[in-house]
């Protein structure tokens, strides 16, 4: 970032005759609008507006501002909440969050069960909603279950078919089944079976019976263990894995271990079937101590060489970097399947994840794998690592 875009964000409107206006649509522009867009409501009631003077202000066109905060802009604030979240580091994002609600009036979105109801549920609102539930009022819990529950029905309806497909086995081309499933209809096999219903004057074959090949299901026992970072950047991620933990537990044939991480580990293994209680157990924010997780994770291992571990993070190592990578090590030499995400989203093929690449480069050095991938992705891996 310039000098000269610091003092812009610093000085907000009172700079644009000095300093200029940052071209619209840039990044630079962004930043400047979603400061402004809080730190504006400073000045209601002092007479005075960015870009304007005491002298000049009209008190009456002033007096138009809303007096109590942002509190009637809720919803635009969500998208406000967003802005911030993208353009900005944590810790920026924290400060100026906090400002919003300290100061300016944001808690009508966090206080309101009304008004939150009426929001329409997204992974994107859900994801900023779970970034402030610790200012949330506990009388504002059965608003967030419902609307978590919303996304994670719909995010679940168009994962788990793909998922499914994928987890449930290569088709077995000897045997049929007697079960219609449009991705196993076997087309030679139905050509072959029908033959005798050729029509030499019509050229066709009139179809009597359809042939489906049967699914062959794994029986190996195969533990996953999806290890997730609760820090900020990853709020996305957060949902899809906790979605994909529900799936994964529904089939049966592995065996799900779910772990959230800051600085401190929780084991969610108990709800992982549950992907609403394990969303409202968790809580973004705060640092992050990967080597830590990754050395409880460990203790979960019974059988390395059928074990998977997938770690969802955002490789920015708050703990030690040669505890890390010391355990790294260990876990690949002792076998276990290593898979290190930078994102588990529905956009991963064109997101652009933020993450610390040297520490992933080192990570992968010492044996992980690492990727972003969506979730189906992820399910074609664990295909590809358990076949």
């Amino acid at each position: 970032m310039s000098e000269l875009e610091r003092w812009r964000l610093v000085l907000g409107g009172f700079a644009r005759d000095q300093l200029g206006q940052a071209p619209g649509g840039s990044v630079e522009g962004r930043r400047g609008e979603a400061l402004d867009y809080l730190y504006r409501h400073a000045y209601v009631g002092r007479d005075v507006a960015p870009g304007e003077d005491e002298s000049n202000a009209d008190p009456d066109e002033l007096g138009d501002e809303p007096t109590s905060g942002l509190g009637a802009s809720a919803p635009h604030a969500v998208v406000w909440l967003g802005e911030v979240r993208d353009l900005f580091p944590q810790s920026v994002c924290d400060v100026v969050t906090g400002h919003a609600l300290d100061r300016f009036g944001l808690t009508d979105l966090l206080t309101d069960p009304a008004l939150l109801d009426r929001l329409s549920p997204s992974t994107e609102l859900l994801a900023l909603l779970l970034g402030l539930r610790h200012s949330m009022p506990p009388e504002l819990e059965s608003s967030l279950r419902r609307l978590i529950a919303a996304v994670v029905d719909d995010l679940r309806a168009r994962l788990e078919p793909e998922v499914r497909r994928a987890m449930s086995g290569p088709k077995r081309s000897f045997a049929h089944s007697p079960i219609p499933v449009a991705a196993n209809f076997d087309v030679a096999g139905t050509i072959a079976a029908n033959l005798k219903n050729y029509d030499p004057q019509t050229g066709r074959i009139v179809v009597e019976r359809l042939r489906f090949f049967e699914r062959h299901r794994r029986h190996i026992a195969w533990d996953v263990i999806l290890c997730v970072d609760q820090s900020g950047s990853m709020a996305d991620s957060v949902i899809h894995s906790a979605v994909m933990a529900g799936i994964f537990a529904g089939l049966g044939t592995v065996r799900v271990k779910l772990v959230v991480f800051d600085t401190a580990v929780v084991d969610l293994t108990p709800i992982a079937d549950d992907p609403v209680d394990v969303l409202m157990s968790t809580q973004l924010g705060g640092g992050t101590d990967i080597g830590g997780a990754l050395h409880y994770c460990s203790t979960l291992v019974t059988n390395p060489r059928n074990t998977v571990l997938v770690l969802l993070s955002d490789f920015c190592e708050g703990g030690s970097p040669h505890r890390l990578l010391q355990v790294t090590g260990e876990l690949a030499d002792a076998g276990v399947h290593l898979l290190g995400l930078a994102s588990l989203t529905l956009k991963s093929g064109q997101a652009q994840p933020y993450y610390d690449r040297q520490t992933a480069q080192q990570m992968a050095a010492a044996g992980m794998q690492i990727a972003a991938l969506d979730p189906r992705g992820l399910a074609d891996w664990l295909v590809g690592v358990m076949s």
